[in-house]
């Protein structure tokens, strides 16, 4: 207000028309995301869908490191995220014979290329929040970048787990795991939004992993490091054969949720659906741009049947049935804000914050100050997003401080106009395994509770590379693909 003259009743109410817009349009989904996975592991749905994996996943610590870290740290990023995957997965890679910092830079390098869809798309529907562009157009332009970006986790999996020689044989199984991942996830970024690539990309990765070890397997079993597994090894490190009719159909119950979400979720916010289009009030602030002197306006329009609100509906048919009992329910929630009120406020404060920091001019004067590096922005734009996350540990704050600045930066310099606030959302996902904020609830089921530090620095290494990776790909779409990058 002082040195930015912001009027006081204006910056107020940004701040609240901020805050509004976060807490519908990312705590409303993220909450129910998180009731529906509690749900699922206090009726025991979700342990026995895990224990069911851990043996498929056989012996062979390539399989579990791609079944597992991949398929099923993807389907959990895309119903959580914030870090979730790391905890559930590193502690079955532990217990699967992988030593414990190794687990969990396996599973925290195994949880990049998903975030951007993670918690239900939370962060592409904060960056359309703050940056008023089109929500489809944003989950397609990240999701034709995710494309790409997915294709070398897989492999740096097997090369962790094992080193060069897993490459060998094992190879099969990290082009199937990232190219059946891409098939789920790309037609639903393109086509449908960003609530559900994620999970319809796990799905379609374990289906094509469970049918791809059903014809072929590996004909040396490795173990971590890369030791070959004689038979006794093999059995000692299997989960063992479950063939009990009634496990087989727990497991199905355990799937069903997952299904009517991605029915739900589709039938009411595909492009057929007039729901998410109903608005029953609309608050604007308007100001004038110092730098295009062009007015700027920030809108919170009131629409109660958004995704969100899908969420709600697809764990009320869940309800019907799982049939917990009003205890457990009980249990759901209080364990679900206990876990989720630190998170919540990022819908209060930090979109408070991000449109106040739109509305008083300090994005369009940050993107105006980038501009002056001219087109080797383009260099510097995942770099942002990298270094977001890694400041803030979240992706939906990296949107929600940087997606604006980066369109402006991209309107002042003439890049397509979604490129760069892709390339930001995308950069910020790659700096996941070093957010000291996802660390620490990543490492809260091991032995490394305030050892973050050690642990960012294990996995520092990897994450430059994934970005060495990224920034090649917004050179490639920069240069040789700009059109796909337009509205």
């Amino acid at each position: 207000i002082v040195v930015w003259q912001v009027p006081v009743g204006g910056g107020i109410q940004a701040y609240l028309i901020g805050s509004a817009n976060g807490i519908w349009a990312v705590d409303w989904i993220t909450f129910w995301g998180v009731i529906i996975f509690n749900t699922l592991s206090l009726t025991g749905l979700f342990d026995t869908f895990k224990k069911w994996l851990v043996e498929q996943a056989t012996a062979d610590v390539r399989v579990q490191a791609i079944l597992l870290a991949w398929a099923l740290g993807a389907l959990l990023e895309g119903l959580v995220g914030f870090g979730y995957p790391w905890a559930v997965i590193a502690p079955i890679l532990i217990a699967l014979g992988v030593v414990e910092l190794d687990a969990i830079r396996v599973a925290a390098i195994a949880n990049n290329a998903p975030v951007s869809y993670g918690a239900l798309g939370a962060p592409i529907i904060a960056l359309s929040a703050v940056t008023s562009l089109p929500l489809l157009a944003l989950s397609a332009s990240v999701g034709k970048i995710v494309a790409v970006l997915a294709l070398l986790p897989t492999w740096i999996l097997i090369y962790l787990v094992t080193g060069r020689k897993g490459f060998r044989e094992g190879w099969p199984l990290a082009v199937v795991g990232s190219l059946a991942y891409i098939l789920g996830q790309y037609p639903v970024s393109q086509f449908l939004g960003p609530y559900l690539p994620d999970i319809v990309g796990a799905l379609v990765s374990f289906g094509a992993l469970l049918l791809l070890l059903r014809f072929w397997r590996p004909k040396t079993v490795l173990g971590y490091g890369g030791v070959v597994l004689n038979e006794e090894d093999q059995r000692a490190q299997s989960a063992g054969e479950i063939e009990n009719p009634t496990f087989r159909h727990s497991v199905f119950a355990a799937l069903l949720p997952f299904l009517i979400l991605v029915v739900v979720v589709v039938l009411w916010t595909g492009p057929w659906s007039p729901l998410p289009k109903v608005t029953v009030a609309n608050v604007q602030v308007k100001a004038i741009s110092s730098i295009s002197n062009k007015a700027t306006s920030f809108a919170y329009p009131f629409a109660p049947f958004i995704a969100g609100t899908s969420i709600l509906v697809s764990w009320l048919v869940m309800l019907l049935f799982i049939r917990p009992s009003f205890a457990v329910l009980g249990q759901v929630f209080r364990q679900t804000f206990r876990q989720m009120w630190g998170a919540l406020l990022v819908g209060v404060f930090i979109f408070g914050l991000a449109f106040v920091f739109n509305y008083s001019g300090m994005a369009a004067s940050l993107a105006f100050g980038f501009s002056k590096v001219g087109p080797a922005f383009i260099l510097l734009a995942p770099i942002l997003g990298w270094i977001g996350v890694a400041l803030s540990g979240s992706n939906t704050s990296t949107n929600s401080l940087f997606g604006l600045v980066q369109v402006q930066v991209g309107r002042l310099l003439g890049f397509p106009v979604l490129l760069l606030p892709s390339l930001n959302s995308v950069g910020a996902e790659v700096g996941k395994p070093v957010a000291p904020q996802t660390a620490s609830v990543g490492v809260s089921t091991t032995k490394f509770v305030r050892k973050e530090g050690q642990v960012i620095r294990h996995n520092m290494g990897w994450t430059l590379i994934l970005l060495a990776w990224l920034i090649i790909i917004g050179l490639i779409y920069y240069f040789l693909l700009p059109a796909v990058m337009q509205l």
